[in-house]
């Protein structure tokens, strides 16, 4: 690793064992003191307040419970010296606006190159920024959810329509498969797909955006 002022340790949060394994694997040659796992945002605050590490390498999608974008947010509220940085497979400028707004240091591709990794851990380590200018310049450009108009069958599929509508009731990625006799994994895709569409940070804000646009729609029949 790429000498720094200090050596960190550092929490590794994905809810895929593969990658978390992975991961630890390959940053274990490292010159880390520790390198701790979490599979959810919960015990990944947990993680935080018990261990205070250096690092949080976050991912934003994390299946059940909150996501990574919510626990990135209360970490930061917790005034730990603890920084995170997002490692996501996504690059939609919401995920990116919205991460930095709640209080990420940086904002890795997890296609990067491991190099690229380790530059982005010493630069949080000394107290700089870590997120591409290409990703930062497309989050400041784009209006996100207030850019999207239109009606949701011409920017949503059918399936897409369903699964919203019943994330807008409440329903959990399980409880929704159950309802449209679709597996969990399934689900988790069409809520990814349909967050990118409708351009925004998260299920919620989906879920919101997609009744704004229905009742729009609504008023004008």
């Amino acid at each position: 690793m790429p000498s720094s002022n200090q050596t960190p340790s550092i929490l590794i949060v994905d809810d895929h064992q593969l990658a978390r394994e992975g991961l630890r694997a390959v940053l274990a040659g490292d010159d880390f003191t520790a390198i701790y796992l979490a599979s959810t945002g919960e015990e990944a605050i947990e993680v935080v307040r018990e261990k205070v590490p250096d690092i949080v390498l976050m991912d934003v999608r994390l299946g059940e419970g909150i996501d990574g974008l919510e626990a990135t947010r209360q970490i930061a509220a917790l005034g730990l010296p603890t920084k995170v940085i997002m490692l996501t497979l996504h690059d939609m400028p919401g995920y990116v606006r919205t991460a930095l707004s709640a209080g990420a240091a940086g904002y890795v591709l997890k296609d990067t190159q491991i190099g690229d990794l380790r530059s982005a851990i010493v630069q949080v380590m000394e107290g700089r920024s870590a997120v591409p200018l290409d990703l930062v310049s497309a989050a400041m450009n784009s209006d996100t959810a207030t850019s999207v108009s239109g009606d949701l069958e011409t920017i949503l599929t059918g399936r897409e329509q369903e699964v919203v509508a019943l994330v807008a009731e409440g329903l959990t990625n399980k409880e929704i498969a159950r309802k449209l006799e679709i597996s969990p994994a399934t689900v988790k895709v069409h809520v990814e797909r349909l967050i990118a569409k409708l351009g925004v940070a998260d299920r919620t804000q989906a879920a919101v955006l997609a009744t704004k646009l229905k009742s729009a729609k609504d008023s004008r029949i």
